[in-house]
């Protein structure tokens, strides 16, 4: 593993660590985003479990890089999901480069991976 693999890995379990169980344990800001995105509150919970999911599967993959694929995989189709959100419902830059710039991260750690 190199220290660029490691780095990108760890940031991103990180962000979305945070950013899953703020959706699962319906922090304020999370339920107001989905009211706002025009979402149900179960999907909330729903993007919050695959959210946590990926971020642990690149947790293990510091030791089993299959996973780490699988993870990086996982978060960069959710994060293309959050960002088609962002852009269906108007959302300006500020509000939708963060899971951009998360998905773009997850495709280069994916293809640093493989």
């Amino acid at each position: 593993m190199t220290i660029l693999e490691g780095a990108l890995q760890g940031l991103l379990a990180f962000m979305f660590l945070t950013a899953g169980f703020g959706k699962v344990t319906g922090s304020k800001m999370h339920r107001e985003l989905f009211v706002h995105w025009r979402l149900p509150q179960w999907f909330r919970v729903v993007t919050g479990l695959v959210e946590l999911a990926g971020a642990v599967l690149l947790i293990i993959g510091f030791w089993q890089k299959d996973f780490a694929i699988a993870g990086a995989s996982l978060l960069g189709v959710t994060a293309i999901g959050g960002t088609l959100t962002h852009i269906r419902v108007k959302d300006g830059f500020k509000e939708t480069f963060m899971i951009v710039l998360l998905g773009i991260i997850a495709f280069i750690l994916l293809f640093i991976l493989i």
